[in-house]
């Protein structure tokens, strides 16, 4: 039975090996290390700067959402999310899931008082066009360069 959750990042290390996954189906440049600033993220969490979403497939973590929530510094009145990082294992994509997933996560941060989700959306895996059909529009793009 699929579930979804609000949990904390006490999941980290149940959570890593579907990090890895996620990593190697998905960064643009492989030969960074993927060493995520655990100490950063807890920091952040304490400071209730970040939200995690789960999907659990009979108690079995499936799939994950995280946001970074706070007032936009440019529109100071207006609390809004920014996605951090979305997964959902292979096999259940394609089944609703995710979109279940999303709209529910929207709805989580809409109770309290998220006025604007912002959802990352990588060229290689374009779910662009069901974030359409959700409501979500277009706003820019984002064009990276390697220096070193």
């Amino acid at each position: 039975m699929i579930r979804y959750a609000r949990e904390t990042l006490e999941s980290w290390d149940e959570a890593w090996p579907l990090v890895e996954s996620h990593y190697h189906e998905i960064a643009h440049f492989q030969d960074l290390a993927l060493k995520p600033n655990r100490d950063g993220y807890l920091q952040c969490e304490a400071a209730g700067g970040i939200r995690v979403y789960t999907v659990r497939d009979d108690g079995r973590l499936v799939g994950y959402q995280v946001f970074l929530v706070s007032l936009n510094l440019h529109y100071s009145d207006s609390l809004q999310a920014i996605q951090d990082v979305l997964y959902l294992a292979p096999l259940l994509r394609g089944r609703l899931i995710g979109y279940r997933f999303i709209r529910w996560c929207d709805e989580q941060l809409r109770a309290e008082g998220v006025e604007v989700v912002a959802q990352h959306v990588k060229v290689k895996h374009d779910f662009g066009p069901m974030l359409t059909r959700m409501g979500y529009e277009l706003m820019e793009n984002v064009y990276v360069k390697r220096l070193i």
